[in-house]
């Protein structure tokens, strides 16, 4: 194989390949004697069938199949040769080729840049430690509790109030006659709350253990039984027993209903969770000032597709007018977004990132915790869908790449309250709104081209109808 590099400035090139026949014979060779052992003809013993016969039955399709193949041997490996990572598609234009015949072909490639990597050690970023105070560890786990029902039996003689939990029997009848659905055991609620039928609990205030009450109420509109929707029906209730609300006590043993071992156990994964609720909002934060610093890089050039096809991404349900008006936005985004992500590859490649196989695992394993009573649909998902699987692969390898800069890059570690925390996000969130209204207002401000271009027109007029004005010339 011979290849000549042309037009060498740029990014785009053109690299002419050259394959001799003795080559190209020498593939379709193998290609004989791959097939010859598989081929069953009349007349012939399997193997032993004339290469002049299988030229004749296949000789079309077996040449189709090498030059394919040749192709794709030879352009891999011209393009490895040169040190040209291609950035789309290579296009392959063939010059002459045949059976028995040099193969000449060239291939069309927009490059991609090179990039300088060796300023990312410089990058200076916030790396934020949220230091918890126990206070509000404490106020978290009082919060929980609060949400914990706990009740304790109530004396007999005692008459129910708002807030009680009551359970009972219950017969109903529509116009003296029951109905299917019209009977309830041990039925509970929690007066007050009116979960059960609209007015119906209630009746159920003021009165003990061991009474009947007859409570009125009106089937709602998705009752099933629909000839019974809208009518009132008389319930005839049995009260088993009343419960009276109780604090709930914060010990071992309220930690250990919650999946703790005791309550210090429960404060530090309170104490944790609080930290990571922050945490991660503060890293996307350093992440977003690591990438804006990046965005500072000098690269030369930026392939010409690659913007065509982020700036398709950053219009997709747009009309054609509103495409055209935010077309020079979208490539401003769209050719930082290609510098940085070319400077985060060559990063990756440089320092031999790879994701395994088990981190990709552990990644699908923490989506699927992500939605808990679905987990079967996320892992058909993520089975179905290689593109999903891309996608993820691609979520982690860029995450290994921010952690490695992390650890490169002169971090400025500030530890800081929760109440700071806040304040810090807040800030951010405010700025992202301000700098987002800013380009709206750009946007709306921008005349379209035909106001401009009347305008233009106006002064032109206004220039021909205003009289010129001529200089004195003196005479001497």
């Amino acid at each position: 194989m011979r290849v000549t590099v042309e037009n060498k400035k740029g990014l785009n090139k053109d690299l002419k390949v050259f394959v001799d026949k003795k080559t190209m014979n020498s593939y379709m060779d193998e290609k004989y004697d791959e097939i010859k052992d598989t081929v069953n003809l009349k007349g012939f013993r399997p193997g032993k069938v004339p290469r002049e016969i299988l030229k004749r039955q296949f000789g079309k399709a077996i040449f189709s199949e090498v030059l394919d193949k040749v192709l794709k041997d030879t352009s891999t490996k011209a393009l490895q040769e040169n040190k040209i990572k291609p950035a789309g598609q290579p296009k392959l234009d063939l010059k002459s080729y045949g059976e028995d015949k040099d193969l000449e072909y060239i291939i069309s490639v927009t490059e991609l840049p090179k990039v300088e990597i060796k300023s990312i050690e410089n990058i200076k970023f916030d790396d934020y430690i949220v230091k918890i105070d126990p206070k509000e560890t404490d106020k978290r786990i009082q919060e929980i509790a609060k949400t914990q029902p706990n009740f304790k039996d109530a004396s007999d003689d005692t008459k129910t109030k708002e807030g009680d939990l009551v359970s009972f029997d219950y017969t109903a009848t529509v116009d003296q006659k029951t109905f299917k659905g019209g009977e309830g055991k041990n039925t509970q609620l929690t007066l007050g709350k009116d979960l059960f039928l609209k007015g119906f609990d209630k009746q159920l205030i003021g009165i003990k253990k061991g009474d009947q009450k007859v409570v009125e109420a009106t089937l709602p509109e998705n009752f099933p039984e629909k000839d019974l929707v809208n009518k009132k029906a008389k319930f005839t209730c049995k009260i088993l027993s009343v419960k009276n609300p109780s604090e709930v006590k914060v010990d071992d043993e309220f930690a250990k209903n919650l999946g703790a071992k005791d309550l210090e156990d429960l404060k530090s994964l309170i104490s944790k969770q609080i930290n990571d609720e922050y945490k991660n909002s503060l890293d996307r934060l350093t992440k977003n000032q690591i990438l804006k610093e990046i965005e500072k890089f000098k690269v030369d050039q930026i392939p010409e597709n690659l913007i065509e096809e982020e700036v398709k991404i950053l219009s997709q349900g747009m009309n054609e007018d509103d495409k055209k008006k935010s077309r020079k936005n979208f490539e401003e985004i769209a050719k930082k977004r290609i510098k940085v992500g070319l400077i985060l590859n060559e990063f990756g490649e440089q320092n031999k990132i790879k994701v395994t196989e088990q981190e990709l695992q552990t990644e699908i394993q923490k989506q699927i915790r992500m939605m808990p009573g679905q987990e079967k649909m996320v892992m058909d998902f993520y089975q179905k869908n290689q593109s999903a699987i891309a996608s993820l692969r691609g979520t982690v390898y860029e995450e290994k790449i921010m952690n490695l800069i992390k650890e490169k890059a002169k971090s400025n570690k500030k530890e800081i309250s929760k109440d700071e925390a806040e304040k810090i996000l807040k800030q951010s969130q405010d700025q992202n709104l301000k700098e987002n209204q800013s380009i709206k207002n750009k946007e709306e401000k921008k005349p379209s081209k035909k106001v401009e271009a009347k305008k233009s027109s106006l002064k032109k007029e206004k220039s021909k109808s205003s009289p010129k004005k001529t200089k004195k010339v003196s005479k001497k």
